[in-house]
């Protein structure tokens, strides 16, 4: 037997060992996204369930699917949740009031555990299988794990087979010796997406994109309809040599992988590599990210580091966004106090574009939205309702694109940024808009009237 089976052998506990580490009053954290602790987090549901903990306080992001610990406590009396991203199912807690937010940047989050501003008694991360050179991958997010091993009490790994192997650029694994207990999971199948199919007004917005994307450009693209429209729209155009350093991999990439456009061989950072610090999407996305030397992880405080972006040349950033006022400033996160996402790496790529030699910026969102009860309502509106978190501040917002066009407000004053906006917002409010800033002074006679 090796040092290492050995090692690994004496570290192996059940689900239900690890959740009896826990003890009343300890800072807890999973990892994020794919990497939350499923399997164990049923265990630790049963312990509060029983109430055999208290005080005892849960941080990770984006959870996929709905904690069951928390849930096992919706009067919060024994455990107390935070979250710097939600996923849908974290919304759903939000709502129910035992979910709070912790408005962060994704790259500044590893400082949180650095300098103690969280603790961090117990650390619960789903990684793959240990390799035969002892290390457990992080598979499809590198993210701030690294520093959450660093500063964790004790580091407990519970591997799963289902998860791809991501080789990185940086921190991508944990060695055996780091690692205090291991747990063997039931090997459920990770969670993954089939891509969203783009509307026809996503549609329409990414026509618009594809205009402005040059050869050589580098690219930063999110989740949703209208990046996987965008993807093919690439692929089929084929846009040669572009490059790609992004938060997310999402399947619109594997697309433009496979029709030849990217090469990433004209980027000045991290030449050769599709550089991202997590992934998510369909089970497609996963097969091509396992093992692919075309790609390389790094952890979130170098990906999304605003001085590492804009070392390349043509950085263009697409994000989307929940509303824009008619100063320029955009809310991706949140409306009024109802909390949907968070900032994560939004403003992180905003500013690398921005700085970025012959860099673009782009926020999309359809200039519409219909709520339940079919009421439409602008997504460009004179200003945000009370709350709102602001994600982009009216100084870093260079282009805003719906499917009437796009807006460019760098270098714009308040009343040129006013019509700009404006011209692009549904003809339906635009009139309405006209007049709201009519009474906050930013239009002037000489501005355009709106049919």
């Amino acid at each position: 037997m090796s040092i290492n089976s050995k090692q690994y052998t004496q570290k192996l506990i059940t689900g239900e060992k690890a959740a009896d580490l826990i003890k009343s009053g300890d800072e807890i954290v999973y990892g994020g996204f794919i990497l939350a602790p499923i399997f164990i987090d049923g265990f630790i549901a049963k312990r509060i369930q029983e109430k055999e903990l208290s005080n005892i306080r849960l941080t990770t992001m984006c959870f996929p699917g709905i904690s069951q610990a928390v849930a096992a406590d919706p009067k919060r009396e024994h455990l107390i949740y935070d979250n710097p991203f939600f996923s849908p199912g974290d919304r759903i807690l939000h709502e129910m009031g035992i979910c709070n937010h912790i408005p962060s940047l994704f790259s500044e989050i590893p400082t949180f555990f650095q300098h103690k501003y969280i603790s961090l008694d117990i650390l619960f991360l789903r990684t793959t299988p240990m390799d035969d050179h002892g290390f457990f991958n992080y598979g499809l997010a590198n993210t701030f794990i690294r520093y959450l091993i660093e500063n964790a009490k004790i580091v407990v790994v519970e591997t799963n087979t289902t998860m791809p192997y991501c080789l990185g650029g940086l921190d991508e694994a944990v060695h055996l010796s780091e690692v205090d207990y291991i747990v063997e999971s039931d090997n459920a199948p990770i969670i993954s997406t089939d891509p969203v199919p783009a509307s026809d007004t996503e549609k329409i917005i990414a026509d618009y994109l594809i205009k402005v994307i040059d050869e050589g450009a580098c690219l930063q693209l999110g989740i949703g309809g209208m990046p996987n429209a965008l993807g093919a729209l690439i692929a089929q155009a084929g846009i040669k040599g572009l490059g790609i350093h992004t938060e997310m991999l999402v399947d619109s990439v594997v697309d433009m992988y496979e029709a030849g456009c990217i090469t990433n061989r004209n980027k000045d950072v991290f030449t050769g590599k599709i550089a991202y610090t997590f992934g998510f999407g369909s089970q497609k996305l996963y097969d091509f990210m396992d093992k692919n030397p075309a790609c390389a992880s790094y952890p979130v405080h170098i990906v999304n580091n605003p001085d590492i972006i804009s070392q390349n040349k043509n950085v263009v950033s697409i994000n989307n966004a929940i509303e824009a006022d008619l100063f320029g400033q955009i809310s991706s996160e949140s409306k009024g106090h109802k909390h949907i996402s968070g900032s994560g790496g939004q403003f992180d790529f905003v500013q690398g574009a921005y700085r970025s030699e012959g860099g673009k910026s782009f926020i999309c969102m359809t200039s519409t939205y219909t709520d339940k009860k079919g009421e439409q309502y602008s997504r460009i509106v004179p200003q945000f309702s009370p709350a709102t978190g602001i994600t982009v501040p009216r100084t870093m917002t260079q282009y805003v694109v719906t499917e009437y066009g796009i807006a460019q407000l760098k270098g714009k004053s308040t009343w040129k940024r006013a019509e700009s906006l404006i011209d692009i917002a549904h003809p339906d409010f635009r009139n309405e808009l006209v007049k709201k800033a009519e009474e906050f002074n930013i239009w002037r006679p000489v501005n355009k009237k709106m049919d």
